[in-house]
Order: C-alpha cells, then sequence, then structure tokens
C-alpha cells in the first residue's frame, strides 16, 4: 500500500502543519534536541525523536522552518506560524519579506507585494494550499493583505519548481497554508486581541487613530479521528496616517512666454537675456509644483476560513477548505496643490519673483505670486470580496496505485472610489490669488509660506480654482472602476511506487484552468449644480481644519462624502471614448499535462533524492476591448488573442552527505504569464491630418497605442546551486546562487499595424492654392506602441543565510538566537531596449534581513532589521494609472517583547507588545539620482500594538 507521506513535500506539509497550528494557538510544542534526520528519513523515527526536549513560540517555529526547508525537494523558504499567526505583524507580506532574498514594496505604511530574487510582484505566483489565485489588483501581481496571518499555518515560497508545482512564477511561488485538522489531531479553541495606534495620531479631521484586532480559531476531531474540523474567524480595523508630500516634478527654468499681463516674458528680456535677478536661475531645475497631502485611512477586514478533513478508511480520504474575506480600505486626503513653474492657465501665470536661491544645480528656494491653489478634499474607497474554495479527493485504488482528484474555485469583486473635490476662493482664481515661497530640505520636501488663509468657510467656496474644466465648471472628479476575477481548475493525478532503481515513485496528471478578469471604467465629472459658477459648503459637512505640519500649511476641511450626498454637486459621466478604451476582458485557458519521477538512490559516497519531469502547458488566450478616438464618435469593437503550447522540463537534484550537509541543483524552464492590461484588447488610435497623403509609416496617418492579446509569456531557463549545513535544531547556515537566463520578455515598441476598418473624420477644407486632399487615406498602415515580446538579457546573484542558536555553542546564552541572511543581485535586461539606464522593475541589488531573539522561561523579545537598497518600483501615477519611479533604499527595525503562562491557573495565557517601523523610514520616489529631486516622500510613523492570547 502507497505511504501516503511518500514524497517529502506531503510528509513536510503534515508534519510543519501540526507545529505551525500549535503555535498558532499558543500551545506547546516538542522539537528535536539532535541533528535534524536525514531527508527522506523513516517518518515514525522522526516522531519518536521530537518529544526529546520541550521548546515554544520563536525558537519552535524556526525549529519548524528550517527542519520543513531541510526535506524539501525544492529550494525553498519557510514561515510557520509563530511567525505569520502569533507574531501580529501587519500583513503576510512583512513576515515573507524576512526570508532570505525575498522584500517587500510598502504601500501606504503597509507592505502589501513581495519582489523574489529582484523580480517585481509580477513576477511571483500566489498559490493557497497548492491552488492558484486570483487578485484584488489590476494584473496577477497578489496583494497579501486581503489574507489574514492569523488563519494561515505556513507559507512556503518555492524558488525552484518543479513539474506538480502549478502556476509557477518566473520570479517564484508563494503557497500559503492553511491547517489540516487531522494532522493536528487534539481539540484546541484559541482567541488573541490587538489594540493598535500610530504615534502620528489622527492627520485629518474626523479620521479614526486607534484600531484592534481579534480572531478565533477552534479545531476538533470526531468519529475515532476520522473526521476533523478546523474554523477561523479574524477581524482587523488598522488605522493609518501618512505624510505625504508628492510634487509635479523638477522643469528647467527657461523664458516664460507669459507675464501676469500677458505681455513680454518675465525671467528674459525680448532678447532673451535674464532679467536681474534672474541669471543664476535659467537652465536650472526648479519645482514645477507640488500636491502634498495629509493622508488618514482604515483598513477593515473580515476572514474566514473553514477545513473539513473526512478519513473514514484506508482507500479514500476527503478534504474540503474554503476562505473568504471582506476587505474595505477608506482614505482620506487632505491638502493644497499649488501649481508654480508649470501653473500657467486661462491666460494666467505664476510669476517667479527675483531673487530664487540656487544650490548645487537645484532652486531650493524661490517665491512665486499670483498662484491658484486648488484645496483639496479626496476621498479613496476599495470594496473586494475574496472567495476560494478547494476540494481534495484521494482515491486509494491498489497497494501501489492512488489518483487524486482536486477541484478549485478562486474570484475575487472589487470596486474602487477615488473622489477628488476641489475648492478655493473662486471660479478659475476669480476670488483672488496669493503668494507662495517655498523651501526645499535635504530629503526633497518643500515647505511652504501662504499669504492667504485657507481655512475660512466664508470665503473658500466648491468651485474650479485653477479652471481644469474649461467650460465645464469642474469642482472635482469621481474615478469608480470595477474589477471582476474569476478561476476554476481541475486537477487530476496518478500517483504510484515503481521501484525502478532511482526512481521511487512517479506522478502524472492534468491540470485544467480557465480564468476570466475584466475592468470597467466608470468616470464623472463633478459640477457645481445649477451651473453656478461656485457654492457655499454645506455647514453640515464642515469639519476642524486640517493643520498639515509638517509642510506648514493649514487648510478648511470637509466630509467629502456628505458634500456627495448634500447635492451641491452634479455628477455629469465624462463622454470622452478615451474612457471606454480602458474597459477590457481577458480569458485564459490553460491546460497542463505535467509528468515528474521521484529519485531516491544510495550512491555510496553520497545519498541521491530529488526529482526530474515536465509540463506541457496548452494555452488558449484572448483580449477584448473597444478601439476609440477622439476625433470621431465611433468606436471599433477589438478582439484576439493566441494560442500556444509551452514545454517546461524541471529537475532538483540532491546529494546529502551524511547527516547533515546537502548539495543541491536545479534547472528548470519558468514563465510569468503577460500582466492582465497588457493582454487587452482596448486601443487608442489618432491621426495626423498633415500625413493624409503619406505612405512613409514614420509620417503616417494613423497612429495609436495600447494592449497585446497575442503576447507570449516571459520565459526563462534558471539554474540553482545551494549548499546547506545543519548542525542542530533550528540552526544551519546556507549559501546559493542562481541565474535565470530570459529566452523572451515584455516591453513595449512601435510597431507597424494595419488601421484598415478603423473610421477616419472627413479632409479638412484645402489651404488656399493648394490641392485638395484625398478623400481616403492614402495609406492605412501606421506605427503603434504596444507591449512586444524580446529576447535575452539575465539575473543572478548569490544568497547566505544563517540560523545560530547561541546556546548550542555557549551555553550562558541558552534562549538567544540570530537569524539572517543577505542576497546580491544583477540583471543585465533591459526592459525599454534603447534606454540602458532603465533597470528592470523590483531589482534591489543588495537585501538584508536580520533578526536578534530571545526566549526562555516564558519570555520572548525580538528585535529584526529589514533592509533593501534602491529600485524601480510601480506606484499609482497620474489619474491613478501606472507608473514607476525610483524608490529610494529602505531599512525598517520591528521588535517584539512578550510573556506567556507556562504552568498554573494561567497557563495558555500569553501578553505581547511590538512596534513597527521603529525608526520611522520614510517612502520616497525620486525623479533622478538627486535625493532632493524627491516625487514622493511620504512618512508613515510607528505602529504599535498590545495583545494578549488565551489558549484552551
Amino acid at each position: 500500500m502507497i505511504d501516503r507521506s511518500k514524497s517529502a513535500r506531503v510528509r513536510l506539509m503534515t508534519g510543519a502543519g501540526v507545529l505551525a497550528l500549535t503555535l498558532s494557538l499558543g500551545g506547546i510544542v516538542h522539537a528535536q534536541a539532535a541533528a535534524q534526520p536525514p531527508v527522506g528519513e523513516d517518518e515514525d523515527a522522526q516522531a519518536t525523536e521530537l518529544e526529546e526536549i520541550v521548546v515554544t513560540g520563536i525558537r519552535a517555529s524556526i525549529a519548524s522552518a528550517v527542519n520543513q526547508k531541510r526535506n524539501e525537494t525544492s529550494i525553498v523558504e519557510v514561515i510557520t506560524a509563530e511567525d505569520i499567526g502569533k507574531l501580529p505583524d501587519q500583513s503576510i507580506t512583512e513576515s515573507i519579506a524576512r526570508l532570505p532574498g525575498i522584500t517587500a514594496q510598502r504601500l501606504d505604511g503597509r507592505a502589501q507585494v513581495i519582489s523574489i530574487r529582484g523580480l517585481g510582484p509580477d513576477f511571483t505566483t500566489a498559490l493557497l494550499n497548492g491552488r492558484e489565485q486570483v487578485t484584488t489588483g489590476d494584473n496577477r501581481g497578489v496583494e497579501f493583505d486581503q489574507f489574514p496571518s492569523e488563519l494561515l499555518g505556513s507559507v512556503v515560497v518555492y524558488k525552484t519548481p518543479d513539474a506538480m508545482l502549478v502556476g509557477q512564477g518566473l520570479a517564484g511561488t508563494v503557497d500559503l497554508r492553511t491547517i489540516r485538522p487531522l494532522e493536528y489531531g487534539r481539540q484546541a479553541l484559541a482567541v488573541n486581541y490587538r489594540y493598535e495606534f500610530n504615534d502620528l495620531e489622527s492627520l485629518n479631521s474626523g479620521a479614526e487613530d486607534t484600531g484592534q484586532r481579534y480572531s478565533v480559531s477552534y479545531v476538533d476531531q470526531f468519529f475515532d479521528n476520522t473526521l476533523g474540523v478546523v474554523l477561523g474567524y479574524a477581524h482587523m480595523e488598522s488605522p493609518y496616517q501618512n505624510e505625504r508630500y508628492n510634487s509635479w516634478g523638477y522643469p528647467a527654468a527657461d523664458c516664460r512666454t507669459l507675464n501676469f499681463d500677458g505681455s513680454t516674458p518675465f525671467t528674459c528680456d525680448g532678447a532673451g537675456n535674464p532679467q536681474p535677478g534672474y541669471e543664476d536661475v535659467i537652465g536650472v531645475p526648479i519645482l514645477g509644483g507640488a500636491k502634498p497631502y495629509a493622508q488618514s485611512g482604515l483598513v477593515d477586514r473580515d476572514g474566514y476560513v473553514g477545513v473539513v478533513q473526512w478519513d473514514p478508511n484506508e482507500r479514500f480520504s476527503a478534504t474540503f477548505d474554503a476562505f473568504y474575506s471582506q476587505f474595505e480600505n477608506t482614505q482620506i486626503l487632505r491638502g493644497i496643490e499649488i501649481p508654480l513653474w508649470w501653473g500657467a492657465g486661462n491666460g494666467v501665470n505664476e510669476r517667479l519673483e527675483p531673487g530664487a536661491v540656487v544650490e548645487d544645480g537645484l532652486v531650493t528656494q524661490a517665491t512665486f505670486t499670483n498662484v491658484d491653489p486648488v484645496v483639496r478634499n479626496d476621498l479613496n474607497t476599495r470594496d473586494a470580496d475574496t472567495l476560494a474554495l478547494g476540494a481534495n479527493l484521494r482515491f486509494q485504488l491498489t497497494d501501489n496505485w492512488a489518483l487524486i482528484a482536486d477541484f478549485s474555485h478562486s474570484s475575487v469583486d472589487r470596486t474602487d472610489q477615488v473622489v477628488e473635490s476641489y475648492s478655493g476662493t473662486g471660479r478659475g482664481a476669480a476670488g483672488g490669488n496669493t503668494d507662495v515661497t517655498y523651501t526645499i530640505d535635504d530629503n526633497g520636501v518643500a515647505t511652504f509660506d501662504l499669504s492667504r488663509d485657507y481655512t475660512d468657510p466664508t470665503t473658500m467656496r466648491l468651485t474650479d480654482p485653477k479652471g481644469w474644466g474649461g467650460t465645464r465648471n469642474q469642482a472635482g472628479y469621481l474615478n469608480s472602476p470595477t474589477t471582476e476575477d474569476d478561476l476554476n481548475a481541475v486537477r487530476l493525478t496518478l500517483e504510484g511506487y515503481i521501484d525502478a532503481g532511482p526512481i521511487s515513485s512517479v506522478e502524472f496528471g492534468a491540470n485544467l484552468s480557465s480564468r476570466e478578469k475584466s475592468y470597467v471604467a466608470d468616470e464623472f465629472f463633478l459640477q457645481v449644480a445649477g451651473g453656478l459658477d461656485d457654492v457655499a459648503i454645506p455647514a453640515a459637512c464642515l469639519l476642524d481644519p486640517t493643520n498639515i505640519e509638517f509642510l506648514n500649511i493649514q487648510m478648511i476641511s470637509y466630509d467629502t462624502a456628505c458634500v456627495l450626498d448634500s447635492g451641491v454637486l452634479e455628477a455629469q459621466r465624462n463622454p470622452a471614448f478615451d474612457v471606454l478604451s480602458k474597459n477590457w476582458v481577458v480569458t485564459e485557458d490553460i491546460n497542463s499535462l505535467y509528468w515528474q519521477a521521484n529519485l531516491e538512490q544510495e550512491l555510496g559516497w553520497a545519498r541521491l533524492l530529488g526529482n526530474v519531469g515536465f509540463q506541457i502547458n496548452s494555452v488558449e488566450q484572448r483580449g477584448s476591448g473597444f478601439a476609440t478616438s477622439a476625433a470621431t464618435p465611433e468606436l471599433v469593437a477589438i478582439e484576439d488573442g493566441a494560442d500556444y503550447i509551452d514545454f517546461l522540463p524541471s529537475a532538483n537534484l540532491i546529494f546529502q552527505f551524511g547527516d547533515n550537509d546537502i548539495l543541491r541543483f536545479a534547472a528548470a524552464r519558468v514563465q510569468a504569464r503577460p500582466r492582465m492590461d497588457q493582454l487587452r484588447g482596448s486601443q487608442n488610435f489618432f491621426y495626423n491630418e498633415t500625413n493624409r497623403n503619406s505612405t512613409d509609416i514614420n509620417a503616417a496617418y494613423f497612429g495609436g497605442n495600447g494592449g497585446n492579446p497575442s503576447l507570449r509569456p516571459w520565459e526563462a531557463d534558471v539554474f540553482d546551486i545551494s549548499y546547506e549545513h545543519y548542525f542542530g535544531p533550528g540552526a544551519y547556515v546556507s549559501v546559493a546562487a542562481f541565474y535565470k537566463d530570459l529566452r523572451t520578455y515584455i516591453f513595449n515598441q512601435n510597431v507597424t499595424f494595419d488601421f484598415t476598418g478603423f473610421p477616419y473624420p472627413d479632409p479638412l477644407p484645402p489651404e488656399p492654392g493648394q490641392p485638395a486632399p484625398p478623400e481616403v487615406p492614402a495609406s492605412f498602415l501606421g506605427l503603434y506602441s504596444s507591449p512586444q515580446n524580446g529576447e535575452g538579457g539575465t539575473i543572478q546573484g548569490i544568497e547566505v543565510a544563517a540560523s545560530i542558536p547561541f546556546g548550542q555553542f555557549f551555553s550562558p546564552l541558552e534562549g538567544f538566537g540570530l537569524v539572517a541572511s543577505y542576497s546580491d543581485t544583477s540583471s543585465d535586461i533591459q526592459p525599454e531596449p534603447g534606454n540602458p539606464s532603465r533597470p528592470i522593475e523590483g531589482l534591489s541589488e543588495k537585501v538584508s534581513n536580520v533578526t536578534l531573539y530571545y526566549e526562555r522561561y516564558g519570555f520572548q523579545a525580538r528585535v529584526s532589521n529589514r533592509y533593501r537598497s534602491e529600485f524601480l518600483g510601480e506606484v499609482a501615477g497620474f489619474a491613478n494609472g501606472r507608473a514607476f519611479r525610483n524608490v529610494g533604499e529602505e531599512s525598517l527595525i520591528d521588535a517584539q517583547l512578550g510573556y506567556e503562562f507556562q504552568s498554573g491557573p494561567l497557563e495558555g495565557l500569553s501578553f505581547l507588545v511590538q512596534g513597527n517601523n521603529l525608526t520611522d523610514e520614510p517612502f520616497t520616489t525620486l525623479e533622478a539620482t538627486d535625493p532632493r529631486r524627491a516625487i514622493d516622500y511620504q512618512r508613515y510613523g510607528r505602529t504599535f500594538l498590545f495583545g494578549v492570547n488565551y489558549r484552551f
């Protein structure tokens, strides 16, 4: 009969799951006193050795994670529940980001998406219990804060794949795992509570400044341990604050064409010579404008998990699991948008006064007059429902062969509301302007002195202060996109022992998946009702003024939702056709065949384990949308796609020398599917009327940009080598190297496109004395900018990691320990050919993680530092669109103190206090290498949590 834990992966999923739930429930667990057993050693022997000594909490978590890492056939990194459940990290991402070669990017102060081995979030796939998951974002990068850490038992990050790993990513694959109740083996009920606050307090009137988290977990077994149940619920209300400075950019000061009175340039005379007081300014970068905010937010999430495991006899077993998350994120942003050098509008120009200060090639201080600031009271909300269902059925066909059927569903429904609300002294600055003096500090943050009071509700009106709406009195804007993402999959696997030389067993089967993701744009202008130029802010909606101390700004504040409900503003749908071109639907049907041989062979000088195998993926992808143009009112429906087959071989070879030394080799072909928005069918097209008679592709009548439904995936041949030395429970050192040789990648490129069938306007009347232009364009060929497949490029790096319990070397230090890692990664991939200075997104060349801990006699203490060097990160740009910015280096420090009662009437009760971002590390993006030319400078403050756990 087949041993159901025949593979190293299955064996450790069971063992680590038991230990993980024990930790998450606050119990006492057993760990080995001697060296860990070799890979593949009899499981009963392991269970016996696990009774030798007792450790708890952090040390047990590390021992469990190290043991699982050691026994996996792939190169992996592991976190068990002490890192995820019991330690209250703000998100799972922050725990994952402490692993070797992995780092995170913060969003609103929370680590939300990860980069593995220098590749951005789009190159990592997320699984839940081995099943691919959809995403709440617009693309594939999983936002891990949808998953409550309290409801998970462990996380395994696969850096090298095998043929059985579904949904493998180019960078890696993250498998989130819930608990299996029969493996846990006993009844338990645990509850925990956390109180949370931020030292910035509330930056905005009406915003929350304290939060709470609580959860309950229950596990039990019935009918002689043939039926097991896990139920869990976790609630989080997590407020966050953000002192958020954003600049428009830094243009080089030149001779302006408009003065205050619309006559001559004000920085140069009529001959183009600098006027007195402007000599040092011309040609020097100057602040084009700024959009600073005080931001307050609240994440409200309810998560539910349920697992039913049924094992009635030796021939059949079944596991059903469900996960559901309701996620709400509400952001209040209040600030004053200040046009400066780029402020020309409606025939009025912000005027630079003489005497600007230039320091080291930058205008660091200047005064502008006649400025029309726009007071912003913005509101952003996100509602996302995430559902994951799975059923796994195992049929023991014979003593040596088993059939496994797995069914899964994953879906997300998400709705955003991005509300901009404007106020000022009058429409088009009709009520008056202000003088502004700005001063830039060494961090690139400008502080401002304004000559006008922007807190007075008698002078501040809802209006279009800068005239952005033109003839339309635009007092705001509402962007409310919706996203739906559905993935259904069926997997059938036949596995069995064949005992044929080095091949101990084989696994083969098929995985059939179908995914559809859609994005629907819904955008409105907010106009003053009744056609008025401006209107008073309803008194019932007014709040205390907001004091943006870090910018030296005070401004009027009001409840934006209240204003919208009051009816003083009217929502008018944006009729622009480019809004429709933002809509898209992408479908993917991927049918995979896989085969894997598991290896186990004594070589005399070493023991060989591992696997070899392959996947064959048959892909059918389609992208649809509309082609639109501002010049014609017609829409062109677009649908295109591609069908292809990919062959992905893989091999993981482990050579074990004695009990403590392991050498790993891995080679595979891996993929990352294109971003969803890259596969969209939607397009924008345009015309150049002067080229109506041209047949030159470089001077074409038609042009356009958009998606490419025919894209092929990123694909690379990857090679890994790792040496690991284990010398005790939770103790190891390792060094690894990897090399990824890209066969294909994706970049934006101009290609020749046939616009036949696209509408075009009638020709313009001819110029006097010129021949009439043709009714039909001379050519329908034009240049189309879209994502295309390219070739070439490598990424390589080294990783060093260690886990060292000090007590193994010096008994007075019993309980102290160190977990540390460092990685160095480089790449010559050029995502924009012809622009060698642009790096691939997500690549930090240097990443390090260090954790120093103590745990003994019930006391626990931990301090962690997470560092990453600068990188190109994805952020929200203009109109909430995708933008890439140079993100500065970060060094984050977290710490925790705790105590657990281990005996007596309070046994099972524990307390903790945790501080995150203790050095208040800012998040910065830069326009150039000059740190004073900041685009974003965001300060999130320090977050503190106080918690209590109790296990029954």
